[in-house]
């Protein structure tokens, strides 16, 4: 469950920013920890705008979700505290979009926020089958997120 992080890193120097970045992150993130879909979302106000997705069709780049105000926002923006939800029930706590999700056969999720200069500026957000995820998954994943941060500061997540 070892994430390549000079791999990674050297993706940041490839043309085609932020894309084959975040293109390369979800290559390794479903190497390692798996997922059915994975998002990534920038913090604009008290809503968070999806930048990346794997799963455009349910998920499309640019879809926003009021979610700062959220118990989920208070735990993982506000907070910037990881987020682990190892079954539906999990799932049904945070996130309005819980049917959905479940009709994709997700039930557990691991979102990790990205943290820069004291703010949470977006989340690294994977969906897998209830009970994939545990303590040991979102560990392996939280190294990752400063990584973000040039491509998430790019895309313009630091709006006060």
């Amino acid at each position: 469950m070892q994430l390549d992080l000079t791999a990674l890193s050297a993706a940041l120097a490839e043309p085609g920013q932020a894309g084959s970045f975040f293109a390369a992150l979800d290559r390794a993130l479903q190497q390692s920890v798996g997922h059915i879909y994975m998002t990534l979302l920038v913090v604009d106000g008290d809503e968070v705008v999806r930048v990346y997705s794997s799963d455009e069709a349910n998920y499309p780049v640019s879809g926003r979700k009021p979610m700062g105000s959220t118990p989920w926002g208070a735990h993982v923006i506000k907070g910037k505290q990881p987020f682990l939800a190892t079954n539906r029930a999990g799932l049904r706590w945070a996130f309005f979009d819980h049917a959905l999700m479940e009709s994709m056969g997700v039930g557990s999720a691991i979102n990790i926020p990205v943290v820069h200069d004291g703010r949470c500026i977006g989340t690294i957000n994977l969906n897998h089958a209830e009970h994939h995820y545990g303590q040991a998954h979102l560990d392996a994943v939280a190294p990752v997120a400063p990584l973000l941060i040039p491509a998430f500061l790019k895309l313009g997540a630091v709006k006060k």
